[in-house]
């Protein structure tokens, strides 16, 4: 049996073996990748990516790190200067505020004070305040430096401010607080690098309240002190200030930038600006009376449908710079009489307001209107001398309040028209007659007049009663009727007749008698059409009936050759009077009833005339 030749195994050792046809051209991958090294195995070309990847990833965490840490250097510059910077530092050499431009009255309370929005241009030189700079002797390092600084406080771009209640004190009374100013949070933005002028400013408007003190005796005493010096010199205190950054809405990595301060003290000084009309600030020189800067231009009283409604206009000195807007609403006040005696208290007898008004130049012109207010049944005694005065020519007392400064009480006067008005007009005295009853005289007629109310003053009045105070001359009287220049200052309503006035020192030329009745003499009233130049008129006419006639001490002779002439005379004798009155009336629509039917008084009112008397109706058994 044949035996299979055994398989030769060839170890690579023999003789290469002729290619035929039939031989293939490529062994397999693995031989022929061993025999060939230029080209490179898979594997080996995956580890070679991954490490130029992780190489490419070092260089670039690496840079990552050195630029954060370079950045959080910065940071901590910029946060190291800004916290150490003091904020009083920040406002005084940062902070650029130019105006106010405008100011509008949103809103006036007195339980919040008044609400203003504000117009002006604000900006933060946020590179002068950080050195951030460009300087001509810095170096390369330097200058690269605040060029990144400039860079970042443009990145930053804004801050968002909130302040606490800004308490205003003057400094030398740092402690009273004068005012309290609140607004909102405050958007600012910042400059890396302003120019010189002011055209990088941002225009702002910020609604601020104002809330006074109601301790007004220290904002006068304020006034008074910096208006003496000339210099004005206020303190801020903000108990809390935060500065974050970014805009009010912005919730990104700029506001974890914060900057917190306490205790904040900004200090304002300031030139207190000359008015045109009035003594200039300084030099001890006093604080100009309420009068001196507002003039009352005309007014008008009138009844209307049972009240009484009031009208005004007056001007006002305009302190405030050429070039600011100002806007106001209706702005309300409260007019009081003020009392004759501590203990008693002020009579309020009106509420008016402002109408709204704007900033005129050179001064403001406002108008005014309101009504009388229902008064207290005690107040017909100051309502009475308040019109007493006016009437008479002398500057009534009156006071000045509003609610929205409640403590705030301006006394000033309220201006009598000059020439002083003429109230009793054509009195005479018609059917007069002189009678003896034993050792004294008696006289009896009748009284005509007109009461004439100023002009401005149309309000319909009810003359009910009257009480003259008279001096008889020989002849026609040619001395100016004068008024009584202490009038009756009373508070409370006169229901026995007035006073008598002591007579003249020395007396008058001509004059022999005295007639004063013992008590108020009932009238009549009458009203009549319009007088010109003046206000409402009416008729009165009032009877006298054996009213005491005194003769003067001295003057018997001047008696006796006047009732020669009412005797012997073919016409009788000419009788001047002179004299004072006071009519009691009551006004349409004056919302007070004191007992008398809301009567009120007008006392001093001068007067003058004449009478004839004749021989058969002057003189009766004598």
């Amino acid at each position: 049996m044949d035996l299979p030749e055994p398989q030769r195994v060839d170890k690579g050792k023999g003789r290469a073996v002729a290619a035929s046809e039939t031989t293939p051209l490529l062994a397999s991958g693995s031989v022929s990748s061993s025999r060939n090294p230029s080209v490179e195995p898979p594997h080996a070309a995956r580890r070679r990516l991954y490490s130029r990847l992780l190489s490419v990833f070092l260089v670039t965490l690496s840079f990552c790190i050195f630029l954060f840490a370079v950045l959080a250097i910065i940071a901590y510059s910029w946060r190291s200067r800004a916290s150490d910077t003091h904020p009083e530092e920040i406002i005084k050499r940062a902070l650029v505020v130019r105006g106010p431009d405008r100011v509008e009255v949103l809103n006036a309370t007195s339980e919040d004070g008044v609400w203003l929005m504000v117009h002006g241009r604000m900006g933060v030189d946020a590179g002068g305040a950080m050195g951030f700079k460009a300087d001509d002797d810095d170096t390369v390092g330097r200058d690269w430096w605040k060029c990144i600084g400039r860079w970042g406080i443009r990145t930053l771009d804004r801050v968002t401010v909130t302040l606490s209640p800004i308490q205003v004190a003057s400094r030398a009374h740092p402690n009273i607080t004068l005012v309290t100013i609140s607004a909102p949070p405050l958007e600012v933005i910042l400059t890396a690098n302003p120019p010189q002028d002011i055209s990088w400013l941002t225009p702002v408007h910020i609604p601020v309240r104002i809330q006074p003190t109601p301790d007004t005796d220290a904002i006068v005493h304020f006034l008074k002190d910096s208006w003496r010096t000339g210099f004005m010199s206020l303190q801020g205190l903000v108990a809390h200030a935060k500065v974050r950054g970014g805009g009010l809405h912005d919730h990104g990595w700029r506001s974890q930038l914060v900057f917190e301060h306490a205790d904040v003290r900004p200090i304002v000084n300031m030139k207190v600006p000359s008015l045109p009309g009035l003594p200039k600030p300084g030099k001890n020189n006093p604080f100009p009376e309420f009068r001196e800067l507002v003039t009352l231009k005309g007014f008008e009283i009138a009844s209307v449908d049972g009240t009484i409604i009031l009208e005004a206009n007056a001007t006002a000195i305009n302190p405030l710079p050429m070039d600011l807007m100002f806007e106001a609403p209706a702005l309300p006040f409260m007019i009081s009489l003020p009392s004759s005696t501590p203990s008693t208290p002020s009579v309020t007898v009106a509420a008016v307001h402002s109408l709204p008004f704007t900033l005129t130049r050179p001064n403001i012109t406002f108008s005014i209107a309101g009504g009388v207010v229902p008064l207290p049944r005690n107040s017909s005694g100051a309502l009475s001398q308040f019109v007493s005065d006016y009437i008479q020519g002398r500057d009534a007392d009156i006071q000045i309040t509003s609610p929205l400064a409640p403590g705030l009480v301006v006394n000033t006067t309220f201006p009598a028209p000059h020439p002083r008005p003429q109230i009793l007009r054509n009195v005479t005295l018609k059917d007069m007659k002189i009678r003896p009853v034993g050792t004294a005289m008696y006289a009896s007629g009748v009284v005509h007049a007109l009461v004439v109310l100023p002009h401005g003053i149309n309000v319909g009045v009810n003359a009910s009663r009257v009480f003259p105070d008279v001096l008889v001359y020989d002849g026609a009287v040619s001395e100016p009727t004068e008024g009584d220049p202490d009038g009756d200052r009373d508070e409370e309503l006169l229901s026995d007749p007035p006073p008598t006035r002591p007579l003249p020192d020395p007396l008058p030329p001509r004059a022999f008698a005295h007639i004063v009745p013992e008590d108020w003499l009932p009238a009549n009233c009458e009203p009549i059409g319009r007088v010109p130049n003046a206000g409402s008129a009416v008729a009165v006419t009032a009877k006298i009936e054996d009213v005491p006639l005194k003769v003067l001490p001295g003057r018997e002779r001047e008696f006796s050759d006047f009732v020669g002439k009412v005797i012997f005379g073919t016409q009788g004798a000419l009788a001047g009077v002179q004299g004072v009155a006071a009519v009691a009336v009551r006004v349409d629509g004056l919302p007070f009833a004191n007992g008398n039917d809301g009567e009120m008084e007008l006392s001093g009112l001068p007067f003058q005339g004449s009478v004839r008397i004749g021989k058969k109706s002057g003189l009766g058994h004598f």
